[in-house]
C-alpha cells in the first residue's frame, strides 16, 4: 500500500472523520463504521486532504485533465483544496469549477462557480463519498450542458465497497458501467481494515478483533461479492 494511503487512513481517524462502533446510516443499515467528511474543518486539515486527493488523482489520471469539478455543496471546498495541492505537488494549473443549487441571474450569472467550462475541456469530478450515485445523476447533465466536455472520471475519498442500488456491484462500479468513465478512491474500506487491524493508531488499536468481526459480518450482508 502506498505511503500516502497509509497516512490518509491515519488522518481520517485522527480527524474523527472515520469512526468505528455502532451506527445507523441514512439507509437504515446498522454499520460498524461511519464516515463524515464534514469533520475536515481547519486549514491544516483541508491542506492535507487536498494533497491526498491530488496524489490519488495523479496516480489514476496523471496530468491529462483541465478542470476539477466539485458538486455543491461538499465538493466546493474539496475542489479548491485539491487544485491548490495539485499546483504545489505537480506544478499543473488545474481550474476548479462547481455548481450552484440555484441558477444566478445577476452579476456572475449562470449555474457554475469558478472556471467556466468549454468544449474540449477534460474534467475530473471530486466528491467525498458515493453510496447511491444520485449526485452524479444530477452532475452529469450539468457538465454535458456546458458543451462537448470530456468527463475523465470520478474520485472519492473512501470507497465503502457496498452494493449500490443494483444490488450486484458497488456504487462506483455502477457509475462506471452507466457513464463509461473511470472511478477511483483515495482508499477502499478493505485497505482501511487491512491497515488498521490490530495496529495502534493515535496510541490505541482502533480495529480490534471485535470490530473486525463486526465489519466482516457487515460486508457478508452488504458488501460486493468477489468473483
Amino acid at each position: 500500500m502506498q505511503s500516502y494511503k497509509q497516512e490518509f487512513i491515519e488522518f481520517m481517524v485522527e480527524s474523527e472523520v472515520l469512526k468505528f462502533g455502532d451506527f445507523t446510516l441514512k439507509s437504515g443499515r446498522k454499520s460498524p463504521f461511519f464516515m463524515n467528511a464534514g469533520g475536515y474543518v481547519t486549514g491544516s486539515q483541508l491542506r492535507r486532504l487536498g494533497r491526498y486527493y491530488a496524489q490519488a488523482i495523479h496516480e489514476t489520471f496523471g496530468d491529462d485533465f483541465d478542470v476539477l469539478f466539485g458538486p455543491a455543496y461538499k465538493g466546493i471546498p474539496l475542489s479548491v483544496a485539491c487544485v491548490i495541492a495539485y499546483d504545489e505537488l505537480y506544478g499543473k494549473q488545474i481550474r476548479y469549477c462547481s455548481n450552484r443549487k440555484e441558477v444566478k441571474d445577476h452579476g456572475d450569472v449562470g449555474i457554475l462557480l469558478g472556471s467556466k467550462l468549454q468544449s474540449g475541456d477534460k474534467v475530473v469530478i471530486i466528491e467525498d463519498v458515493t453510496t447511491s450515485g444520485k449526485s452524479i445523476e444530477e452532475t452529469y447533465p450539468i457538465l454535458k450542458a456546458q458543451g462537448d466536455v470530456d468527463i475523465k472520471g470520478l474520485v472519492v475519498s473512501l470507497n465503502r465497497m457496498e452494493v449500490g442500488p443494483s444490488g450486484t456491484m458497488s456504487a462506483l462500479d455502477e457509475i462506471h458501467e452507466k457513464y463509461g468513465f473511470d472511478t477511483t478512491a483515495i482508499v477502499t474500506m478493505e485497505e482501511v481494515v487491512e491497515y488498521l487491524y490490530n495496529r495502534p493508531c493515535g496510541g490505541k488499536v482502533i480495529v480490534d478483533d471485535e470490530i473486525k468481526a463486526a465489519i466482516d459480518a457487515y460486508y457478508a450482508q452488504y458488501g460486493v461479492k468477489k468473483a
